[in-house]
């Protein structure tokens, strides 16, 4: 399409030349933004042009995506990696519908992402003009306004440094989670009549972490854990900023510590007293800890309640009896209304408080563990303290073993938890690489295991591994993935190829959409279109650039050297054909659809 073209703007002072896409660039390098996600069209080319001029001077630059919704990913990603904003792009119209199911999924995992689309030029609205995506025509800050903090169209040039503080500030939380600003090309390309570090004082503010913690609350806490005898933590994805305090706190009183799915991130899932995942694809250790009558409390922190962890429990009045819910974010507060107490506050501050406290009083000895039963058996089937710990108890311990084939995807799962490197990034894709991996993968570092489960969108961890590795500066990447996923989204691996990206793309290859086909099965659903065509996706990844093996068997696993591809100047894909019959650990999953019929 022909696009027009705006002049560069005349000025004889420095520090006014440019556009207003300028000024925006200017701003986000202020806040330490190093990249922004997207695909190029023409009503944002103001922006993309700012970024070449910002890139030339060592500044931000553009990583170009295949497709928005892979952008998106790879600013979720980033985000995680690096604790900085991420921020992805798009055109107007098709490429900023196209951002939408990206954006959702780090709204509900409360990923905080800054999303910046173009509109068709002001004179243009209502006019039907190619792509408006104006309140006039498809109206895109309508739809944003679902699944953003913050949604708002720049109408002028005077309101672009003011919505910029507000969208960033609502990205913070909490609740964290993406913001929208529609700008309008003309706009962008506007002359800019204000000094660059006009608002990056305020930027900078609306950045910062507030301390508030509801002070009768942690008063309330304080005195139930003097009372109690026996505490158990259930730790959820909102732990990360309080991990080293709730480890402490875990310590000190002897609690048993289970995560949910998404939580284990910030477990060394070789820790003494950790006893696995409750929920989806979770571990029987995990839930007799929760149950166990000797429990005082239980304490529930940074989680949301959700489907997968609670997913098929009945109400359980002894359970909330017991319960205390922490957690910065109000929101999460609805899902648990029963419990016992509510704490609102920084979690940091609150177990640092907790810690002291029981330590000045002398109280810790109130509180005792006595060691969870984990027979020979288990011992043995999980691979003694090396896989997984021995106080976690899997489901077919022997499948870890198996030299089978068809490759057994448990056993995929064993030798990835002890032959990956321990700084190793692992990003889990929906399907059933969630299951087996949440069961299966254990890792002894914590903060690198990645999930995309609230919203769970298949492919989410193609993108958002490639955005990881841009933000870990080296460091080895794994994209664990479905043969399902990668034909969505697969094309994104050129980005790494670009970028000259470490990311080991493993592929779950079994020909069929496995969690459909297992769901089918065990729900008593027709079984009906899982089927997927065999794809030779060694082949495919190496006609894109990248290294590629095919793994059929354990002795071909066996002489993967995974310290040495993750060293690699760009991507490797591994396309690993697992056992299709291999019935996925969903149990609780297959019991919350059963309730809906």
């Amino acid at each position: 399409m022909t696009t027009k073209r705006f002049p560069p703007t005349v000025n004889n002072n420095p520090e006014l030349q440019g556009d207003l896409a300028d000024l925006l660039v200017e701003q986000l390098e202020q806040i330490g933004v190093e990249y922004i996600f997207g695909v190029p069209g023409g009503a944002i080319e103001p922006l993309y042009n700012a970024m070449a001029r910002s890139s030339r001077k060592g500044g931000l630059r553009p990583i170009v995506a295949r497709h928005e919704s892979g952008a998106a990913f790879m600013a979720d990603g980033y985000a995680r990696e690096t604790g900085k904003l991420g921020v992805c792009c798009s055109t107007t119209g098709p490429g900023a519908t196209n951002l939408i199911t990206g954006v959702a999924s780090a709204f509900v995992d409360n990923t905080p992402m800054l999303v910046i689309t173009a509109q068709t030029a002001l004179h243009l609205f209502g006019k039907q003009s190619l792509q408006e995506s104006s309140c006039t025509a498809v109206n895109t800050v309508a739809m944003f306004q679902s699944c953003t903090r913050y949604s708002s169209l720049v109408s002028h040039r005077g309101q672009l440094e003011g919505k910029l503080v507000s969208a960033i500030a609502a990205t913070q939380g909490p609740p964290a989670g993406p913001a929208h600003l529609s700008i309008p090309m003309d706009v962008l390309a506007a002359p800019r009549r204000m000094r660059p570090a006009r608002s990056s004082v305020r930027l900078e503010s609306v950045l910062k972490r507030h301390t508030l913690t509801d002070p009768d609350a942690l008063a309330e806490l304080l005195f139930e854990l003097e009372q109690a005898k026996r505490v158990v933590l259930l730790l959820g994805d909102g732990c990360g900023d309080a991990i080293e305090e709730i480890i402490e706190f875990a310590e000190l009183v002897q609690a048993p510590i289970i995560t949910g799915p998404a939580g284990k991130r910030w477990m060394n899932h070789q820790h003494p007293l950790y006893r696995g995942v409750l929920g989806f694809a979770g571990h029987r250790s995990a839930r007799d800890a929760l149950v166990d009558k000797r429990n005082s409390l239980v304490l529930a922190v940074g989680t949301r309640f959700s489907e997968m962890i609670f997913g098929g429990w009945e109400e359980d009045e002894e359970l909330n009896a017991k319960l205390i819910h922490i957690d910065d974010n109000l929101e999460h507060f609805s899902h648990s209304s029963l419990a016992r107490l509510h704490v609102c506050g920084t979690l940091r501050n609150i177990f640092r408080t907790s810690i002291d406290s029981l330590k000045e009083k002398r109280t810790v000895g109130a509180l005792c563990l006595a060691p969870l039963p984990c027979s020979v058996t288990d011992r043995v089937g999980c691979g003694g303290a090396d896989y997984p710990a021995a106080q976690i108890t899997l489901n077919e311990p022997a499948a870890c073993f198996s030299a089978a084939f068809p490759l057994k995807p448990q056993r995929l799962m064993r030798e990835l938890s002890q032959r990956l490197p321990e700084n190793a990034r692992v990003f889990v894709d929906a399907g059933n690489s969630w299951a087996w991996a949440t069961h299966y993968l254990h890792l002894k570092s914590t903060g690198l295991y990645r999930v995309g489960m609230g919203y769970g969108a298949m492919a989410w961890s193609i993108g958002a591994s490639v955005g990881g590795a841009l933000g870990a500066a080296g460091a080895p990447t794994v994209c664990m993935t479905g043969d399902g996923s990668f034909l969505m989204s697969g094309q994104e691996i050129t980005v790494a190829v670009a970028e000259k990206l470490p990311v080991v793309f493993v592929i779950l290859n079994d020909s069929v959409l496995g969690m459909v086909m297992h769901g089918q099965r065990m729900g008593g659903a027709e079984e009906v279109a899982f089927e997927l065509p065999p794809v030779d996706y060694a082949q495919v990844a190496r006609a894109m650039g990248a290294h590629a093996e095919t793994i059929r068997t354990v002795e071909e696993l066996a002489a993967v050297d995974f310290r040495d591809i993750c060293k690699r100047e760009g991507p490797t894909l591994l396309d690993v054909h697992i056992d299709p019959e291999e019935i996925p650990p969903m149990a609780s999953r297959m019991k919350t659809l059963g309730s809906l019929h």
